[in-house]
C-alpha cells in the first residue's frame, strides 16, 4: 500500500475526476478544485495531468503484470490459474475502481508511455491465452475456442469496475468463488 502522500491523494482524486468525466474533460484545475487548493500547489507535486495519467496506468498494468507472471509460473493446473486471476482481478478492482475506470476508458490518451502499456497489455493476454491453451491440451476445458474464451474473460474482468458492489464490506472471496463459477463452470445445470 502507498503512503498517503499529497501526491497520491491527487492521483487519487484525478481518477474518480477521470472516471466521472473522462481524462480529456478534466483540467488540472478541476483537480485543484475538487481538493480544495490552488492550481498552481499542484505543481509542488505533479508536473503535469499526463503524469497523473501515467500514474494510475502504469501501476495497474504494472501490477497486473506481475500478478499475471506470479500465477502462471505457479504449478497449479490451468482452472486454478484462472481462478487466481478472477481473484486478482477482483482485488485489484476492489481497491482502485475509480483508477481501473481510467485504464479502461483512457489509456489511449497516454503519450510516451503507450507503447509500454501497450506491450504490458499484449504480455497479459498473451499470458491468459497460453494458460487457456495449456488447459484445453490437458483436457481441463471443454470448449476449444480460445478466442471467444479470451475474449469472454477479458471482457468481464476488465469491467468489474462497474458492476462491484459500492458498499466497504464486498466480500472478495465469496464473489471471486461465484465469478469464477460462472465464467468456468458456465451457466447450465
Amino acid at each position: 500500500m502507498k503512503p498517503n502522500t499529497r501526491k497520491n491523494e491527487i492521483i487519487k482524486t484525478a481518477a474518480t475526476l477521470f472516471k466521472d468525466k473522462g481524462y480529456s474533460a478534466v483540467t488540472m484545475r478541476d483537480i485543484a478544485k475538487a481538493m480544495g487548493i490552488k492550481a498552481a500547489s499542484l505543481y509542488n507535486h505533479i508536473n503535469s495531468k499526463q503524469d497523473i495519467l501515467k500514474a494510475i496506468i502504469i501501476s495497474l498494468a504494472e501490477e497486473f503484470t506481475l500478478g499475471m507472471e506470479t500465477i502462471k509460473a505457479s504449478q497449479v493446473n490451468s482452472i486454478e490459474k484462472l481462478k487466481q486471476i478472477i481473484s486478482m482481478h477482483i482485488n485489484i478492482t476492489s481497491r482502485n475502481k475509480a483508477g481501473m475506470a481510467t485504464l479502461n476508458n483512457d489509456w489511449m490518451h497516454l503519450e510516451d508511455q503507450l507503447e509500454y502499456y501497450l506491450k504490458l497489455r499484449v504480455n497479459y493476454e498473451d499470458n491468459l491465452r497460453d494458460i487457456i491453451r495449456q488447459g484445453i491440451l490437458n483436457n481441463e476445458i471443454l470448449n476449444d475456442n480460445l478466442e471467444v474464451l479470451l475474449f469472454s474473460l477479458l471482457s468481464t474482468l476488465r469491467s468489474l469496475y462497474i458492476w462491484i458492489p459500492l458498499e466497504d464490506n464486498l466480500n472478495e472471496i465469496e464473489l471471486s468463488q461465484s465469478l469464477s463459477n460462472v465464467l468456468i463452470n458456465g451457466i447450465k445445470n
